[in-house]
């Protein structure tokens, strides 16, 4: 602390710290779009200060431990009180618990990464990285509220808050951005795919969004069982010999 600290990463930060906070004075005001909103924006911020971090060659401890309070508070507390608010108080002690094991889920997430980083978690993740399930809570309420559909005591929605609590410290694996490496080339076809994601997102945001985090949430579900059936396919044989 005494050399002192980098300013740009730490206030993109403290910039995703904001986001989150005004996302729980907005669940507070009964605005749940700009909380979810808000949220998106949290985890822009976070992906930018980890880039700007890592480009800058700026990554210190104080800045991981200052991101990972940040993120308890933009993608932990406050998807909690949205989904609360919005969606799980007429559930009563089962609708608080939901929440509070959403945001106890999520810190012990953070807590395991900060220790895993740089062994097991160098590219891909293990268990769900709370940004996701934060963008999966804040998502389904865009789309919900685009669609008309009523959230008030939704099974659904309860079920969707335990299984993201319960995929964030589980051991299966989820793709992160630093598994993309942009610095070689790639075919043609994949900026082609980005254009029409892009003009998919400003036609249709809510939609897009909450696609896409279904697509992470069922393929991340889906890929860790593909493997684990095809290792146990693998091993029978031999067991059998």
């Amino acid at each position: 602390m005494r050399k002192g600290i980098y300013i740009l990463p730490n206030s993109l930060t403290l910039c995703g710290m904001f986001a989150g906070f005004y996302a729980i004075i907005a669940v507070l005001e009964g605005n749940y779009v700009h909380s979810a909103w808000a949220i998106l924006i949290a985890a822009v911020f976070d992906g930018l200060d980890g880039w700007v971090a890592r480009l800058t060659h700026s990554t210190t401890r104080f800045g991981i431990e200052l991101d990972s309070l940040s993120d308890v508070i933009a993608f932990g507390v406050a998807p909690a009180a949205l989904l609360f608010k919005w969606s799980l108080m007429p559930f009563g002690r089962v609708g608080w618990a939901a929440v509070f094991l959403f945001v106890a889920c999520g810190a012990l997430r953070l807590a395991r990464y900060n220790i895993q980083m740089g062994s097991t978690e160098k590219k891909s993740f293990t268990g769900m990285p709370i940004p996701g399930a934060a963008f999966v809570a804040a998502t389904m309420v865009l789309f919900y509220t685009e669609v008309g559909w009523n959230p008030q005591k939704s099974l659904l929605i309860l079920f969707t808050t335990f299984l993201i609590s319960i995929l964030m410290v589980s051991t299966l694996r989820f793709h992160s951005a630093k598994e993309l490496d942009l610095s070689r080339r790639k075919p043609f076809w994949i900026l082609v795919a980005l254009v029409i994601i892009f003009v998919f997102v400003i036609m249709h945001p809510e939609t897009a969004l909450f696609t896409f985090a279904m697509l992470y949430l069922i393929g991340g579900i889906a890929e860790n069982a593909y493997i684990y059936f095809k290792r146990a396919k693998e091993i029978r044989p031999r067991n059998v010999s």
